[in-house]
């Protein structure tokens, strides 16, 4: 990715806020994997970041690392959101909706109802219920920016996959239809969608903590992509000219040439 370049550097919300010295930015999700890692890279490109996730000692150790704003907050739970809201005042530059999880990978036939809800709910109610509320901020600003995380599992269908496939074609089909109900506004609706990313804690949670099952994903793949690699084009994509949307960006490691063809050494 070439070098993102200045954000504006007018005020972003207001003075009695304490954010208004910088360029805004939210992050959900922000307590570990591409959401920290995104908190990082946009507060080295200049922007004041709120991390927002509902770990309290994560977030609070990640803003004091990056001269942000922690923020706990649970995406799924509207009185938190409505707080998320309150804490960022009156204008917004950037959101990137991070948040979201895989649960389990039963089959359909054996499919737990209640995985289905929690991936449902964090990967589309969380980022709608974001979204609505921060949207009269990003308005505000000028040329607001709104960016989700999807994933490649969002346009491919696989076997044991089905619960988060379809919460991620959610998560897709939420940005296409904001981007069309906000044409005429002044914010810009993105995604980026990553393939095999290598991070700390999603498969673990997706394997409910058991580590060989984690570790087998990435068996044999020399080069992941890691969360580093994917905030890296985030920020490219949020820090281009006003003018310019960057609709979609699929984001996958080499070694990775579709969702069911990986090259593994042994």
């Amino acid at each position: 990715m070439s070098a993102p370049s200045t954000p504006a550097t007018s005020p972003t919300t207001d003075p009695g806020s304490g954010l208004a010295d910088r360029p805004l930015a939210v992050v959900t999700g922000a307590s570990s994997g591409i959401g920290a890692a995104t908190a990082r890279q946009l507060a080295a490109a200049g922007y004041r970041v709120v991390c927002a996730a509902r770990r309290a000692e994560r977030v609070e150790e990640l803003a004091a690392e990056i001269d942000g704003v922690a923020a706990v907050c649970d995406v799924t739970d509207e009185a938190s959101v409505a707080g998320l809201a309150e804490l960022v005042g009156g204008r917004l530059d950037v959101l990137v909706n991070n948040a979201g999880g895989a649960f389990g990978s039963a089959p359909v036939a054996q499919a737990d109802a209640e995985e289905w809800r929690r991936m449902y709910e964090v990967n589309v109610i969380g980022l709608m219920q974001v979204t609505r509320a921060l949207l009269p901020a990003l308005l505000a600003s000028g040329a607001g920016v709104i960016l989700n995380v999807g994933s490649t599992a969002g346009r491919v269908a696989y076997e044991g996959g089905a619960g988060y496939t379809a919460a991620k074609h959610g998560t897709q089909v939420v940005t296409e239809t904001l981007r069309l109900e906000l044409f005429d506004q002044p914010v810009r609706v993105c995604e980026i969608a990553p393939g095999m990313v290598r991070t700390d804690e999603f498969s673990l949670v997706r394997f409910d903590g058991d580590r060989e099952k984690a570790d087998a994903v990435y068996a044999g793949v020399s080069d992941p992509l890691v969360a580093d690699d994917v905030a890296d084009a985030i920020v490219w994509m949020v820090t281009r000219p006003a003018h310019v949307n960057i609709d979609q960006l699929v984001i996958r490691p080499r070694a990775q040439a579709a969702q069911h063809k990986v090259h593994r050494i042994g």
